[in-house]
């Protein structure tokens, strides 16, 4: 795979693993119910086995989580989510993490190419992080898992989101860590870039199709820089 940085015109991001340092979060708290088995673990490195534990389990996670949408009761299932979560940052048992280098990157593609959230989080919990770290500014659009009938792997918010940055949706690279990501911008038509500072490993993400696979999403500034372009707003 390879990627075609002169189709680019508009930029989709994911939330969680992409710009969140969701995974890390995950990590800390599986370790915490670990830690009084450590020395059942190999090593009694229980931290290591967490995260890999988190790894393994994203593909059936992303599967399960998938369902209430196939079964045409996602909408009820978000805005329960929204519910339980507002609750939980309200009660501090959940905060969000920009990940480092994340604003700077941000600040530096904005004025050359229109930008887009596209995640499977609620709308709420999405505008929380936005509004937390002042990001709101540099979206022209939020695709949430509330703003189409169907959320990613499916290609309807990505579809959404072009029309919103007035771009045809094969003009658009999808940015994100996990296959749904991948799968929901190849659906699309768009390029996809997967990242792996996220949940997504590299085997699962070039087996679901991505252009081009990242060690941080931080890196995709010197993609554009390398190659002297800048989109078309």
């Amino acid at each position: 795979m390879s990627l075609e940085l002169s189709r680019v015109r508009g930029l989709c991001f994911d939330v969680d693993g992409t710009l969140s340092d969701t995974d890390d979060q995950y990590v800390q708290k599986v370790a915490g119910w670990l830690r009084p088995f450590s020395f059942l673990l190999p090593g009694r490195n229980y931290l290591s086995f967490a995260r890999r534990l988190v790894m393994v389990t994203e593909t059936p996670a992303t599967i399960f989580f998938g369902l209430p949408d196939r079964l045409g009761i996602d909408d009820e299932i978000s805005r329960f989510g929204d519910y339980i979560y507002r609750r939980m940052v309200n009660k501090k048992v959940i905060s969000f993490t920009l990940i480092p280098g994340i604003r700077e990157m941000l600040e530096q593609l904005f004025p050359s190419y229109p930008m887009s959230i596209v995640t499977a989080r609620g709308l709420r919990t999405t505008e929380i992080f936005l509004q937390k770290f002042n990001l709101n500014p540099m979206f022209k659009a939020v695709a949430s898992a509330q703003t189409c009938r169907h959320t990613k792997p499916y290609p309807d918010p990505i579809l959404w989101s072009a029309a919103q940055m007035g771009i045809p949706a094969e003009d658009c690279l999808m940015i994100g860590d996990t296959t749904v990501d991948i799968q929901a911008g190849k659906a699309a038509g768009a390029q996809t870039v997967g990242v792996l500072c996220g949940f997504g490993t590299e085997k699962e993400l070039r087996l679901a199709g991505a252009d081009l696979i990242l060690e941080k999403t931080t890196q995709l500034v010197q993609v554009f820089e390398n190659s002297n372009l800048k989109g078309i707003v």
